[in-house]
């Protein structure tokens, strides 16, 4: 399939992932702390609960501890650490009450643990840094659906039937080179190749294991508030394991 066949198929696709570009454009110019943090905590608050839905977890206490979490993690001088505290207590509350329920801890795993990271990474090491962590998910992602319905043959994984090899491998080929050429601005060459690679092939299995809960529930997507592009968990799928990597990374390589 050529360029222009894809470009008319997924015309809604397309112009909506040019929408979210600029809306995502508009937050790195501004580059401010609160607007950052305000705006990745309505991304959060639609992504936990398509999680809540996904995993069966119905209790609506847990959108207003979600809530309360994110207000925390403002103030907070370390936000990654939030979830530890959240864990310890919901565990001990639910084991002292002898009533522990999984199902509703899974949305603070996921997307919780994911969010809080991105958020530190932005705190951490600014927007410079979380821009280039973008570039290189969203660059394997894009990079991974065009080479994959052009070319690609070999099929990836059961869980995502619709992604190939070709898709998968040229999608971190694309997203490492561009990864280390952005990444040599702020550390060395050989330290932003580790990053790019290892970054950009996390988050191809982020994307699988979202796929994997959208199987396990029978859901197509975790929402419908995206046309063309489904729930925030859709959008978001990549980006959640590779963002804990990728500040593990900084933090262990800087």
């Amino acid at each position: 399939m050529g360029i222009k066949e894809l470009f008319e198929s997924h015309k809604e696709r397309i112009t909506t992932g040019f929408a979210m570009l600029l809306a995502a454009t508009f937050v790195a110019v501004i580059d401010s702390l609160f607007v950052t943090w305000a705006i990745l905590g309505v991304v959060y608050m639609f992504a936990f609960y398509e999680a809540m839905n996904l995993f069966e977890a119905k209790d609506n206490k847990l959108f207003v501890y979600a809530v309360a979490v994110w207000i925390t993690a403002y103030f907070y001088p370390n936000p990654d650490d939030l979830i530890f505290i959240v864990l310890i207590l919901s565990l001990s509350i639910m084991s002292h009450s002898k009533e522990v329920d999984f199902k509703k801890i899974a949305p603070f795993l996921y997307p919780s643990i994911s969010m809080l990271f991105i958020y530190t990474l932005y705190q951490d090491f600014g927007m410079e840094v979380l821009v280039w962590f973008v570039l290189i998910v969203a660059t394997t992602d894009t990079m991974a659906y065009f080479i994959g319905k052009s070319v690609g043959k070999t099929p990836f994984s059961a869980t995502s039937p619709n992604k190939t090899w070709e898709g998968v491998l040229g999608g971190i080929i694309c997203a490492s080179i561009l990864g280390t050429f952005v990444g040599i601005i702020f550390i060395s060459f050989f330290k932003a190749l580790i990053i790019s690679v290892l970054v950009s092939a996390v988050s191809v299995w982020s994307d699988l294991f979202e796929s994997y809960l959208k199987r396990m529930a029978g859901v197509k997507d975790s929402g419908d508030i995206f046309p063309g592009h489904g729930g925030m968990l859709d959008r978001l799928d990549g980006y959640l394991f590779s963002a804990v990597l990728m500040v593990i990374l900084l933090r262990g390589l800087s």
